[in-house]
């Protein structure tokens, strides 16, 4: 089984992304997953799929890519995991960072060493 992570930006893996990698039906998934009506965040359960934390009970189901895999091997016995992780794309606030970040590594250079 291939884990691969949704194209979000935590790396986070949707219901239907967890569908995929499980080759399970949605309604499946949704059985799988640590879920109450009433209450957005559950307690661990080893034995279900547990979703990440949501700040609202009607916030999407978010499940890291290595829970998946841990449901996957663990509970359902698929013996051949793997996970892949794809990098999320270029965005210009990465670009920017990286300016900021050699900026700073350059004034602290200057710093460290004043001629």
């Amino acid at each position: 089984m291939d884990v691969e992570t949704s194209s979000n930006p935590q790396g986070l893996m949707s219901v239907e992304a967890v569908q995929k990698a499980l080759n399970r039906s949605r309604a499946s998934v949704y059985r799988y997953a640590n879920t109450d009506p009433e209450n957005s965040n559950l307690p661990y359960d080893p034995q279900k799929l547990n979703p990440e934390l949501r700040l609202d009970k009607d916030d999407p189901l978010l499940f890291h890519p290595n829970e998946v895999a841990r449901f996957a091997k663990d509970v359902l016995g698929i013996k051949q995991v793997t996970i892949e992780i794809q990098q999320p794309a270029e965005t210009v606030t990465h670009e920017l960072l990286r300016a900021i970040l050699a900026e700073l590594q350059s004034i602290h250079e200057l710093l460290k060493n004043p001629s």
